[in-house]
């Protein structure tokens, strides 16, 4: 089902049977939400948002996968910590990781997809690099030492890249996912603008009744 409202937004409810919910409308009965999207273009933002109206946790997948100063942890550490923090009836988590896609899809019941133009993505990039180094320079001018600001610029650099790359393979990739009979469980929301996004979270928060 597919509802398109002035041209700026249009949703998706991926179902080949009727659901006993429908969230581009309410929550209600959405128990387990996913949000995906390319990187920058808010998952992160959006699923803290969404778990605080609605009561219950959030669990940010790359939360569990980086540790300090960009480091990673194994695979196997990964998978039991993502294990961990799905295991409860509730909650909204964000991310793409396909190493964990096998642990968390199947548990999940709603998906909430963010099919942003590439630019909005990039355009967020570009503003959380300029507001990492501003943090590191005021960070180094405190202690006295220099700001590591090439790492930064590499970091925004690696994300500018990993949006380009995503931006048609997710536009290809998800469809088809979403049609596996193995995903038939979920329902599917898709929001092509940040705007669609706003009016989307507005209206989903009023008809649905927060976790007791």
């Amino acid at each position: 089902m597919t509802l398109e409202k002035n041209g700026e937004q249009s949703m998706e409810l991926s179902a080949t049977k009727p659901y006993p919910r429908d969230p581009s409308v309410s929550l209600q009965g959405c128990l387990r939400i996913l949000i995906l999207g390319r990187t920058g273009s808010g998952k992160t933002t959006l699923a803290r948002e969404l778990a605080a109206a609605l009561g219950v946790p959030h669990v940010e997948l790359d939360a569990l996968y980086f540790g300090p100063n960009f480091s990673t942890v194994p695979l196997p550490v990964l998978r039991e910590r993502t294990s961990a923090a799905i295991a409860g009836e509730r909650w909204v988590t964000d991310g793409n990781k396909s190493a964990v896609r096998d642990l968390v899809w199947p548990r999940a019941d709603t998906i909430i997809w963010l099919d942003y133009p590439l630019a909005v993505s990039l355009w967020r990039l570009g503003k959380r690099a300029l507001w990492r180094t501003s943090v590191l320079k005021a960070q180094a001018a405190e202690s006295g030492k220099k700001a590591g600001l090439p790492k930064q610029f590499l970091s925004a650099a690696k994300g500018v890249l990993k949006a380009l790359r995503s931006h048609r393979g997710q536009r290809r990739e998800y469809p088809r996912m979403f049609a596996d009979p193995k995903n038939q469980h979920l329902a599917v929301v898709r929001l092509r603008s940040p705007r669609a996004t706003r009016r989307w979270l507005a209206r989903v928060i009023e008809g649905t009744t927060p976790a007791p």
